[in-house]
């Protein structure tokens, strides 16, 4: 099993072996429960002999129980804050998901695991899927959780994501004196879309690439009112800077970097 320097030991053996120790816990306290049940019949129907030896059984079934509670707790050794805080905790969860077939990969500081855009979050000890926390961190049931939504596909609406794209694109061009139809920098175009304060925190660029992606794959490109057609930069766009990146649902890399909108009727 991996070990972590700082974290004391990886979350995955650490949570099954917790696990395992709860369930003695669980055991003994069933036996516990049952030698109550029996001295509370004795003392209800004043079978004082089996009543004493009953008593005795909840004494020790007690103890045990107890002992049982303690090596639970002290078996617990995984400083969780720092697990996350270090990286160790994004490793595991990328290893875990190679073991379980699952693609994931890291891009800045997100995991993206089609068609989710996963984030750390240390001081919460939570993780944000696509923006909604999920404070169940082991990662065999985490990479189940990431699996289950990739068969279930993305919830991803096409058309008010692409009349945003094309609200933003003018406003970038306006501000660029660029001609209508003329290419910009999709790294422009987010800028405007999260240009309030703390948006660019509850929108990521990571999450913004993969919706990207998902209005690629959808084939929508011409807007309802406007009438305006999407035109994705030519493939050499994605050797100068800017270039986003995120991945499919293949697991291969998808690189983005500028668009245009034109009038829908024109060639």
């Amino acid at each position: 099993m991996p070990e972590h320097a700082g974290s004391g030991r990886a979350l995955e053996p650490a949570l099954a072996d917790t696990q395992t120790d709860v369930e003695a816990v669980t055991r003994t306290a069933a036996a516990l429960s049952r030698q109550l049940r029996q001295a509370r019949t004795a003392a209800a129907t004043g079978q004082v002999r089996d009543l004493r030896r009953s008593l005795d059984s909840v004494v020790e079934q007690a103890r045990e129980l107890a002992a049982a509670a303690e090596r639970a707790r002290s078996g617990y050794d995984v400083d969780e804050r720092e697990l996350l805080a270090s990286g160790a905790y994004t490793k595991e969860l990328l290893a875990a998901a190679a073991e379980a077939g699952v693609d994931m990969f890291e891009e800045d500081d997100r995991l993206l695991c089609y068609p989710s855009v996963v984030t750390v979050l240390p001081g919460e000890l939570a993780l944000a899927v696509d923006r909604r926390r999920e404070r169940r961190l082991r990662p065999s049931a985490v990479v189940e959780l990431l699996a289950k939504a990739q068969r279930a596909g993305p919830r991803f609406r096409a058309e008010p994501f692409l009349a945003s794209l094309v609200a933003a694109y003018d406003l970038v061009v306006a501000d660029q004196g660029k001609q209508p139809g003329a290419v910009v920098k999709l790294v422009d175009v987010y800028a405007v879309l999260t240009l309030l304060p703390g948006q660019a925190r509850s929108y990521s660029k990571p999450e913004f690439t993969r919706d990207l992606y998902l209005l690629d794959q959808s084939r929508v490109t011409e807007t309802v009112r406007s009438r305006r057609r999407l035109r994705w930069a030519a493939s050499s766009g994605t050797r100068q800077s800017g270039v986003l990146t995120t991945v499919g649902r293949s697991g291969q890399q998808q690189r983005y970097w500028g668009i245009a909108f034109e009038a829908a009727g024109d060639d």
